[in-house]
């Protein structure tokens, strides 16, 4: 038989790492584990040191760190701090800087899943004898007939399977996410039941590094040169206003553009190269494709296969055809055309609630029904 975390023996034979960032979740994932028995073992990693350690939102930093240690000392498990700041600096934040500096939009929690904690962490975890690195996200783990799998979480508002879909099968194996079948107010109130000091502690925010949310202040003191101004352009070749700098604007963006017209107006394409924002009616973006490369598979769709196409977070699936698979790229045809792709957002496919892999994007393109696969041709009109 089982136990909890998928293994074939007593919890008290398993020793699990946590992944504790100071917040709720991961604390409350460290106090369950405790509870049932398992060997556990806390490890906080300091990402960043901006002089904010009492900042609301932040994690892995100051005062969260505090709070993971406070967390494990009332659970009387050892717990570990790892330096991390230079690897977090080169592998998400430069990353984050210089993917906004050529006018697309990145997700640096993906990168930071993908590169440090599910990279180096886990290495780590590994040279430390631990069978698994447990982490607080809302997703589910589940032994499947050919291995180890990753579904979306019970509750879908809750849900974080899209920033991991970088994941590999070997990382797969050797993470869990106990609170795949929770809800928030259910993780809450475990935690008051263990009497942990983070139980009201509010959620980070989207990006914990940016401490004020100014993403385009943020990267123009990083890359000055970023943040040149230049012209905004309707897509039908009118010079409508100014900017300053494409670091300001994603593509689907709707509001703040800084210039008025008689029509509502979207982003539709960023030339950081000329320093050119286009943007048009909403229907100017449509696409009825998408290229997209770098791709990670937990599971290797089939092409012509319809899946649940998910190409920005806060946007719901949309059903999409595999339409072409090769070495390094995939292209994703939409059932119907879809607005606010944006290059640098990351495709994430789904059967179902199974998470089967993703890629980031590369452009979008419009198509014909009856065309042939666009994947390497530049001969369609290229809408982001």
């Amino acid at each position: 038989m089982l136990n909890s975390l998928g293994f074939a023996r007593p919890p008290h034979e398993c020793r699990i790492a946590v992944a504790m960032s100071g917040g709720v979740d991961s604390s409350v994932v460290a106090a369950l584990l405790k509870s049932q028995g398992y060997d556990v073992v806390g490890i906080t990693l300091r990402l960043y040191d901006q002089g904010q350690v009492s900042r609301k939102g932040s994690c892995c930093a100051g005062v969260d760190i505090a709070d993971a240690q406070a967390t494990a000392a009332s659970l009387d498990i050892p717990h570990y701090v790892l330096d991390f700041e230079e690897r977090f600096r080169r592998a998400v934040i430069d990353d984050f800087v210089d993917t906004y500096a050529a006018g697309r939009t990145p997700i640096p929690c993906v990168r930071c899943n993908e590169r440090v904690k599910f990279g180096d962490l886990l290495d780590i975890a590994r040279d430390m004898g631990v069978d698994a690195l447990a982490t607080g996200h809302y997703a589910r783990w589940c032994l499947g007939p050919d291995g180890p799998e990753l579904h979306k979480a019970h509750d879908l508002n809750r849900d974080q399977s899209y920033f991991l879909f970088a994941t590999t099968p070997a990382q797969l194996a050797q993470l869990r996410f106990p609170l795949g079948e929770m809800t928030k107010p259910e993780v809450r109130s475990q935690a008051l039941r263990f009497g942990l000091r983070v139980a009201d502690k509010q959620d980070s925010q989207d990006i914990c590094f940016i401490p004020d949310r100014d993403h385009a202040g943020f990267i123009a003191r990083m890359r000055p040169d970023a943040a040149k101004s230049g012209d905004i352009v309707h897509v039908d070749g009118q010079r409508l206003g100014r900017h300053q700098g494409v670091l300001r604007y994603t593509v689907g963006q709707r509001r703040g553009l800084g210039v008025a017209a008689g029509e509502r107006l979207y982003v539709i394409e960023l030339d950081a190269a000329k320093a050119r924002v286009t943007v048009g009616p909403r229907d100017a973006g449509e696409a009825s494709a998408m290229i997209v490369r770098q791709p990670n598979w937990l599971a290797v769709p089939r092409a012509g296969q319809t899946l649940n196409v998910r190409h920005r977070y806060n946007e719901g699936d949309v059903p999409g055809t595999l339409a072409r698979l090769e070495e390094g790229a995939f292209e994703i045809r939409f059932t119907r055309p879809q607005a606010g792709i944006a290059p640098g957002q990351a495709c994430v496919l789904y059967d179902e609630t199974r998470l089967l892999g993703g890629g980031w994007i590369e452009r979008s393109v419009r198509v014909q029904a009856d065309e042939p696969a666009a994947l390497f041709t530049d001969q369609t009109a290229a809408s982001g």
